[in-house]
């Protein structure tokens, strides 16, 4: 080893050019973990029980019924393993092109599942992201959100909703974040999109979609990738900021509605959501 190196017209000794680069090394390191270290995780999901079994109950509620859920949705939500399960890791919410009667006597051709915590698992403000690989033809729109818990109380959308990933099957490479509440709901929801490169599909793998919550923000993420941010300047004027209790997670798979239209002869079933998993974090 020579007993000098010559780095931009600098000679620095070798043992001292070691040094400074594990000293530059371990600050990077260090502002790593302290970024990671800013969030503590306080609820998650897996996924990994045994191949075939429902999602577990202390976790989760199967919301159930076919009455178009407000968007006049064609599916039917069962509480059924044939479309919620969990397998190799994975929540399997899976969309059935069938015929099927209610016990409320409604009938539909198509089955799915839509899961919530509410009264389970409720969190104001944090990080709340899911790895998800979307499916995929006309018709299908699946989503990850959040709702007011108090909405028994002062009922929608006066407990706010946070869409952190809805697609549809029409746009297979873009994904909308959208929040909605007292004069800023349903068609008039403050929202964003993003677009994959390349055109690159939603159902070609999976991605991590994810909002952090703070008193008077929400930012939206793809695989860490911040792509919009919301907060009361956003809102139209008297329109009220409603994030400010906590919200139950939802994540379900819909069949057409108004939004994304209905299936075609192009749309090919069952169509699957994968979830690998969910989690999230409060601030340290």
């Amino acid at each position: 080893m020579p007993p000098y190196l010559y780095i931009d017209g600098v000679i620095i000794k070798p043992l001292r050019f070691a040094a400074l680069l594990v000293s530059v090394l371990l600050i990077g390191a260090n502002a790593q973990a302290a970024s990671e270290s800013k969030w503590i995780l306080s609820w998650s999901d897996e996924f990994n029980a045994k191949g075939g079994t429902s999602v577990d109950s202390q976790k989760w509620t199967a919301e159930t019924g076919g009455n178009g859920w407000g968007n006049d949705e064609l599916e039917y939500y069962t509480s059924s393993t044939r479309n919620a399960r969990q397998e190799h890791g994975s929540l399997i919410i899976e969309a059935i092109h069938e015929p099927y009667v209610g016990a409320d006597g409604l009938k539909r051709d198509y089955t799915s599942a839509r899961l919530k915590t509410q009264h389970k698992f409720s969190q104001a403000y944090g990080r709340f992201e899911a790895r998800i690989k979307m499916p995929q033809g006309k018709g299908m729109w699946p989503a990850f959100w959040l709702l007011g818990d108090d909405i028994d109380l002062v009922h929608w959308p006066n407990c706010g909703e946070i869409d952190i990933v809805e697609n549809i099957g029409i746009e297979p490479s873009i994904i909308h974040g959208t929040i909605h509440g007292p004069g800023y709901s349903g068609a008039h929801g403050i929202g964003s999109s993003f677009t994959l490169p390349d055109s690159e599909p939603f159902s070609d793998d999976f991605h991590v979609f994810a909002v952090e919550w703070e008193p008077q923000e929400i930012r939206f993420y793809v695989d860490n990738h911040l792509y919009a941010t919301r907060r009361p300047s956003d809102l139209p004027a008297g329109a009220k900021w409603v994030y400010d209790h906590p919200f139950f997670i939802i994540l379900n798979l819909a069949v057409g509605g108004n939004w994304p239209g209905n299936p075609d002869e192009t749309t090919r079933f069952p169509q699957k959501m994968l979830v690998d998993y969910v989690r999230v974090y409060r601030r340290r």
